[in-house]
């Protein structure tokens, strides 16, 4: 088994587009006839499924605010957050395809990795969890691509409660009504059940603890390792630059959907429908009772083609006299609209 990380010129990179873009790039260029171990974490970053609406899934808010990344998947699927409190194990399997489904299988390398590192406790729940102490620990998935298993699972050392609750605004009727303590109640963490030597180790050192388990040695400089060159570097930087870094992927792949918004302001009620297509305005709609002078025509057609991100939002409302069509008021206001 080979193993290969996101290291490049000596420096780990944590960068959760590079790490999906690296793992596509392996699994479409890499074929070493043997089975490839690529394990990572990565700042917090969304990952969404290929046919998700980015728009409806997040919170692009606490997105903002809390500087994560937003990353589409080629695989379908749910959004997950992720961040540097847990390892991905990904990998590439060809030696035995015969695993392809069986998640008893898959995991078990992960489970007694864990309970010899001292959480005994760890099994398999449902069809593709692990589970401690009754609280899920990791989520797998799989598939067939190039006649090989490309699969994967997480291992949460760490939990960020908050950061998972606020990031994540999908239908959460599973969760919403009871908020971070149904998280809390759901999900669990490794550490505390870590042999007490093992307690206080970084998400780096873990990582390496989880290599050394899965490829059967006993330190990670034992790891026969494949290191990327400058080309598959450059293949790699391609698809960060052409997908997973880039908000045409990102965000306007997004499907078409429709919304409104109202709200009463100083100079009267707003009411605006919209009807977005790939994550920009395809047509737009403004109705309401406050008094301006020019034809509200003009800023339907105005924002049409503008990118529902903040900043482009601003500056397209900016750039025309709001006070001539609404009366008193600013492009920050009609944006927080729009954004609500």
């Amino acid at each position: 088994m080979y193993l290969i990380e996101p290291i490049r010129n000596g420096k780990y990179i944590d960068d959760g587009a590079v790490n999906l873009a690296m793992q596509v790039y392996i699994n479409n260029n890499l074929f070493l006839d043997e089975d490839i171990l690529l394990p990572y974490y990565c700042q917090p970053k969304v990952e969404i499924g290929r046919f998700q609406n980015t728009a409806v899934e997040i919170n692009q808010d606490y997105v903002d605010d809390h500087d994560i990344k937003v990353v589409r998947r080629d695989t379908g699927g749910g959004a997950v957050y992720v961040d540097d409190g847990a390892v991905n194990v990904c990998c590439i399997l060809e030696q035995d395809t015969s695993i392809y489904g069986d998640f008893q299988r898959f995991y078990r390398p992960a489970i007694q990795a864990l309970h010899n590192l001292g959480a005994t406790e760890v099994i398999q729940s449902g069809r593709n969890d692990l589970s401690l102490n009754d609280k899920k620990i990791s989520g797998a998935a799989m598939t067939l691509l190039n006649n090989r298993i490309y699969g994967g699972y997480s291992l949460l050392l760490d939990v960020d409660y908050e950061a998972m609750v606020n990031v994540l605004k999908p239908n959460r009727k599973k969760i919403e009504s009871k908020g971070i303590k149904s998280v809390r109640a759901r999900v669990g963490q490794i550490r505390d059940s870590l042999d007490p030597k093992y307690r206080n180790i970084t998400i780096d050192e873990f990582k390496d603890l989880i290599i050394t388990q899965i490829m059967g040695i006993n330190d990670i400089k034992e790891a026969k390792r494949y290191e990327l060159t400058e080309e598959d570097w450059a293949g790699i930087d391609q698809l960060v630059a052409e997908k997973y870094d880039n908000w045409e992927w990102n965000y306007g792949r997004s499907p078409r959907y429709e919304y409104n918004r109202n709200e009463r302001f100083n100079s009267g009620t707003i009411d605006i429908s919209l009807s977005i297509e790939h994550n920009r305005i395809a047509a737009c709609s403004i109705f309401g009772d406050f008094f301006g002078q020019g034809n509200i025509i003009d800023v339907e057609a105005h924002l049409v083609g503008t990118r529902m991100v903040k900043a482009d939002l601003f500056a397209r409302l900016n750039s025309i006299n709001l006070n001539f069509y609404f009366g008193n008021i600013t492009a920050d206001e009609l944006v927080d609209l729009i954004l609500s």
